[in-house]
């Protein structure tokens, strides 16, 4: 068992009248970690119920304090895994937690605007939402070495539990593929009944050979047949299916700097991969520089969401190409990071020293990595 990072937090936040929402991809791990953390709470009683059991769905949509009240009768928690499946679930919480207030909630789903949508406007004030990835780097390594050597494979098949956990690398493939096929997929199909699969993998697709490139919705749009409405559709579920993400451009508005077309990132390195079905060794490979430029974007924000530290991420780019792959916001302060799998020097652009004299550059490479991902 790893121990993951948010079982601390998760567990100091399971208050008495207070919901605790856990929600990520398919596959990150949530039911594995309300499993630990319910083992946990050994002197305590814990209701634990699925949301994908019709009976289940039913009592908790029912609106009824009486049905409520008797669900949760003689316990101190109520866990609820796929919360998202529960039909006006939002509605029935704040019904339990203002009816019955010695209850503490622990609710997951893998589809956040579902789940947020439909919690929390009803719980305001009383709900607290937290964000499961796939592993980060800090909860597999324990030192620089152990994680430098972890690099080659983390960068082909990403961070999955199940992957990570798999020695063979013939079996990470077809896990991966599996990810891909019956769970990512099965979320995004799922939300607003969109049936087109086929739209999706070739938008994904276009997606992985853009990482680190503007991405132009028109371009998109006339590869796909489609209009920039559609496109600008499916991203933002795509988005919310956490399969990828996006990043705009910095600017403080100087006539130079582009801002308006965003790129967009995987959250795991090993979907991208498997969503162009090319799992070659980092040698064979002509994107090594692409994989370690969203490994580390990935992971950089994982971290700092992890550890609730409140910044800001964005690209920089000026109309003449020059370029930093990361700018970080943090208290008002600039932090601009370069990616670099060799060991190839760069210095700071010259119009953006010239422009935000004060931010700290730094290169990112296999030896500075560490401090910036750990």
């Amino acid at each position: 068992m790893i121990q993951r990072y948010l079982s601390t937090p998760i567990k100091a936040n399971l208050k008495r009248g207070n919901v605790t929402i856990l929600y990520g991809a398919r596959r990150t791990g949530k039911t594995t970690l309300m499993n630990e953390i319910s083992s946990s709470l050994s002197n305590e009683k814990v209701l634990i119920l699925n949301g994908e059991d019709f009976d289940v769905a039913s009592v908790l949509s029912s609106q009824k304090v009486e049905t409520l009240r008797n669900l949760v009768t003689g316990y101190d928690y109520l866990f609820i895994d796929e919360a998202q499946n529960i039909p006006s679930i939002g509605k029935n919480l704040k019904l339990l937690v203002d009816t019955q207030n010695y209850i503490s909630i622990f609710a997951t789903g893998s589809a956040s605007f579902e789940l947020k949508g439909q919690l929390g406007e009803p719980l305001t004030g009383r709900s607290r939402f937290f964000n499961l990835y796939p592993f980060n780097l800090s909860e597999i390594s324990k030192g620089y070495l152990e994680a430098l050597n972890k690099l080659p494979e983390l960068l082909i098949y990403g961070s999955y539990p199940q992957v990570i956990m798999e020695e063979n690398l013939k079996e990470k493939r077809h896990l991966l593929e599996n990810i891909r096929n019956g769970y990512l997929l099965k979320d995004v199909l799922q939300l607003e009944n969109i049936k087109d699969s086929l739209f999706i993998m070739n938008l994904l697709r276009l997606l992985s050979y853009q990482v680190g490139n503007d991405v132009s919705f028109n371009e998109l749009a006339r590869n796909l047949n489609t209009t920039v409405k559609t496109i600008q559709r499916y991203l933002d579920i795509l988005e919310k299916a956490f399969i990828i993400f996006r990043l705009y451009g910095y600017s403080q508005n100087l006539r130079k700097e582009l801002s308006k077309s965003p790129r967009f990132y995987f959250w795991d390195n090993g979907i991208r991969n498997a969503v162009i079905s090319n799992f070659s060794s980092i040698e064979a490979r002509d994107d090594t520089g692409k994989l370690w430029e969203n490994f580390c974007i990935s992971e950089r924000i994982k971290k700092q969401n992890y550890n609730e530290t409140f910044s800001n991420f964005y690209f920089w780019r000026t109309y003449d190409r020059q370029e930093i792959d990361l700018i970080e916001v943090q208290d008002g302060k600039l932090y601009a990071f370069e990616f670099k799998w060799g060991d190839k020097i760069t210095k700071v652009p010259r119009a953006f020293s010239l422009n935000y004299p004060d931010a700290k550059f730094n290169i990112i490479n296999r030896e500075s990595f560490f401090d910036f991902l750990m």
